[in-house]
């Protein structure tokens, strides 16, 4: 019998944000107390968990049809791939968004933003990847809001992203942020980031080709779930 070969991911500090980064208020009451330890990687960590096309529904897919009418707000198509840190698609997993509504506002009882709410938006989706590690989400743009980090502090406008990948050790929460945002100096999240090009790979790119005539403007974003040209980490728990 063949030896098993665990895979092992090197830390790479420069593509991902320290939890106790100081320009990001919160992170002080999220950042553990004592230093973290490597956990090993065994067999149960590379073979599970498998999510699968059983809990993905008809519309899931589409936030702008998940009501009885359209919401407000500017339609856009974000699509692209996912693949593995050797450049391969990683097939048939799931991808799980969610977002602020055109007005820059959750649908969730903990954001007290005074922008009016879309009853025909709840802000979340999710699809599986096809066999080309391809996918694709109709949603509205999101806002910007306020959110107290700073003086006057404003979150660019953002997509969240979780992928489960093909195992629990390819888990990655992300945000997909637009090309050429004003708010991208001030916003501690996004600049927390050291490596300039792995900040620049949160942004995604307004691609012309998925694009559909007199109805929606199209968003490449691809998403590496591990290597060096992997997407960038948030703590998951953040939902700001």
């Amino acid at each position: 019998m063949a030896e098993l070969v665990l895979p092992h991911y090197p830390s790479d500090a420069d593509s991902h944000p320290p939890i106790d980064y100081p320009g990001y208020g919160s992170s002080v009451l999220r950042v553990p107390k004592r230093p973290p330890r490597l956990l090993p990687q065994n067999l149960t960590e590379i073979t599970g968990p498998a999510l699968g096309h059983e809990r993905v529904g008809e519309l899931d897919h589409d936030l702008t049809r998940q009501h009885a009418g359209e919401p407000l707000g500017e339609r856009i198509i974000v699509s692209g791939r996912v693949l593995d840190s050797d450049g391969r698609p990683v097939r048939d997993t799931l991808v799980e968004v969610w977002q602020a509504n055109s007005a820059g506002r959750y649908a969730h009882d903990r954001d007290r933003h005074p922008a009016p709410l879309d009853p025909n938006f709840s802000g979340v989706g999710r699809c599986m990847t096809d066999a080309n590690g391809e996918y694709r989400f109709v949603t509205v743009k999101p806002g910007a809001y306020p959110w107290r980090n700073h003086s006057n502090a404003w979150r660019p406008a953002h997509i969240h992203f979780s992928l489960f990948g093909t195992a629990f050790t390819q888990r990655l929460v992300t945000q997909m942020y637009f090309p050429g945002d004003p708010l991208f100096f001030q916003d501690p999240i996004y600049n927390s980031i050291r490596d300039v090009k792995a900040r620049e790979r949160m942004i995604s790119r307004f691609d012309l080709d998925s694009t559909e005539p007199e109805w929606a403007l199209g968003f490449k974003f691809d998403i590496v779930l591990r290597g060096s040209q992997s997407s960038v980490f948030e703590d998951e728990e953040d939902q700001a």
